[in-house]
């Protein structure tokens, strides 16, 4: 294990019991956390993109005011749903928060998750081409995504423009060099994983993935990272991949601690996410830190990875989220060899 991050999903509610009550809320909080986190040492911001939800959902403007706040910590997505996306303009959106940010920026994608509504991309104005269902659509834009983050040009200049035209076809602007090597894919089989091997993406793994053995989540992961590993391989990529899984981990260090999530052991669960469609659901890691150490020796997934990222509850509020953080750096990482 080499780095150490969270991942929020940015939830707001105005319930009395929320610390986060708005979306004003939510993204002020999360740049506020962010920068404690790198003040803490923690080695990456990143967040989860819902859309009719109220949750965080454009990330970019997010991004983009992160990094211009920090200086060190990666700030990325866990997911981005390439649904919604339209490939072009994500590219001038990323090039820009990647600018802003100093080369920092970790794009994670996927082919979504259920949402609120029904089939909400539609609602964006996309919709799949004859043949093609929702995930080929995603796979389709981000395809797209990967084209155009080479840098090359392709669109044909106007012959008498507004302003002068570097020679040869354009591309978006800005562009920012590098950003290609850094997205990720979300992947919820084996065989994503495998295809976004092939195109050269790292590889997000999280809390949730289709059962393909009816095993443990973490078997079940370790099994898909090292079929990633082998197709990056066979690819010949030059450059060695990235993995990356999430876990919800809660170091049990007083009595806050214990009143949230000392409740007993956690199990991972299966049941369907979508009809038809049958997933694990990992457990939750809820202990004092010295057994914390001793379970987590056995997940073979955070063992196979090189990112952890850690599920944060952002409704407790940044304070309390910086403590859950800094106890996994000092209590529970060194003792495990994480860092």
């Amino acid at each position: 294990m080499k780095k150490i991050g969270f991942l929020s999903f940015g939830h707001w509610s105005p319930s009395v019991q929320s610390q986060t009550r708005s979306a004003a809320d939510a993204l002020l909080q999360s740049i506020d956390l962010a920068v404690a986190a790198e003040e803490l040492g923690a080695d990456g911001a990143y967040f989860r993109v819902h859309h009719f939800a109220r949750q965080l959902a454009s990330p970019f403007p997010l991004l983009a005011a992160i990094g211009a706040k920090t200086s060190r910590i990666e700030i990325g997505t866990a997911v981005i749903d390439m649904r919604y996306e339209n490939p072009l303009y994500m590219a001038e959106d990323a090039g820009a928060a990647d600018l802003i940010a100093g080369g920092r920026l970790q794009l994670g994608l996927s082919r979504g998750s259920p949402e609120q509504v029904i089939d909400g991309w539609r609602y964006f104005g996309y919709a799949p081409a004859e043949g093609e269902t929702d995930a080929d659509m995603a796979r389709r834009h981000t395809e797209v995504l990967l084209g155009v983050l080479k840098g090359n040009g392709f669109a044909q200049p106007n012959p008498r423009p507004m302003f002068q035209n570097p020679p040869g076809l354009l591309r978006p602007e800005p562009y920012s060099e590098g950003l290609r090597d850094r997205i990720w894919w979300g992947a919820a089989t084996n065989a994503t994983a495998e295809w976004a091997a092939k195109l050269g993406m790292n590889l997000q793994s999280s809390t949730l993935k289709f059962d393909e053995s009816g095993k443990p989540l973490h078997i079940q992961q370790a099994d898909q990272i090292r079929a990633f590993r082998n197709a990056w391989k066979k690819a010949g990529h030059p450059r060695e991949p990235r993995v990356s899984v999430s876990r919800s981990i809660f170091a049990l260090m007083d009595d806050r601690d214990r009143a949230y999530f000392g409740h007993g052991e956690s199990e991972d669960q299966f049941g369907d996410i979508e009809p038809g469609t049958r997933a694990v659901f990992g457990r939750s890691y809820a202990a004092e830190p010295d057994r914390l150490v001793e379970e987590l020796k056995h997940d073979e997934a955070i063992a196979e990875a090189d990112t952890l990222l850690l599920t944060v509850p952002n409704q407790l509020g940044v304070d309390y989220n910086v403590h859950v953080i800094e106890a996994i750096l000092k209590y529970v990482a060194p003792a495990l060899g994480w860092r």
